[in-house]
């Protein structure tokens, strides 16, 4: 059965980890999976992915949406729909939401245009699950100035922006309570793991560990 899931959150969430996490459970349980990531994945995605995160030049919100969609659309093309089509269940760090979140609510730009050009990139593909790993921006922030010296372009946001990203997180969640899964990213490691994992299983209509 072929599954999509993607993972979201702020800076300093821990959202990456429990990508990882997920993955190596379906893989100790010997469901075929595929890992990837946001921006990047492939070759293409992974130039964008520098430009985008550690350049010193500046970029327009508007190119940082489409250069964010251009990378998306490689990953699709090489990584996503095959593996989706070949029965596995394929985890996505970052996706779509991460573009209205940061794109839309934190750049501030029009959010009409900003799923206009994400639906004309994705067509009609959507999450079977999104994970949000909600945390109060200041403690994610924290996590990131402890685990890294150098913080990346969006890292570097002021305040305001991440915090309108966060509030952006939680109002699309609202919306769609039966695709996303909110849980609070302040819990253990393993506590959210197990979460994640109760969640998955229903999907895969397999008993839970």
């Amino acid at each position: 059965m072929s599954l999509f899931i993607t993972f979201e959150g702020g800076e300093g969430s821990g959202k990456s980890v429990q990508a990882h996490s997920l993955y190596n459970k379906l893989l100790r349980s010997t469901i075929p999976a595929v890992l990837t990531h946001e921006p990047g994945g492939t070759p293409l995605g992974e130039y964008v992915r520098g430009l985008l995160k550690w350049t010193d030049a500046y970029i327009s919100p508007e190119a940082e949406l489409l250069m964010f969609n251009a990378s998306r659309a490689q990953l699709l093309s090489e990584v996503i729909l095959p593996n989706i089509g070949n029965g596995k269940v394929v985890i996505c760090d970052r996706f779509v939401d991460s573009t209205i979140a940061y794109q839309g609510y934190g750049r501030g730009l029009d959010l009409v245009v900003v799923r206009r050009i994400n639906d004309a990139t994705v067509k009609e593909l959507t999450p079977n699950l999104t994970v949000l790993l909600d945390i109060p921006f200041e403690k994610g922030l924290d996590r990131v100035s402890l685990r890294s010296k150098q913080k990346d372009r969006f890292e570097r946001e002021n305040i305001a922006f991440h915090q309108r990203v966060r509030e952006g997180y939680l109002k699309m969640a609202a919306n769609e309570p039966e695709r996303w899964l909110v849980i609070d990213a302040t819990q253990s490691r393993e506590k959210i793991a197990k979460i994640i994992w109760q969640r998955v299983s229903q999907l895969l209509a397999r008993p839970v560990d």
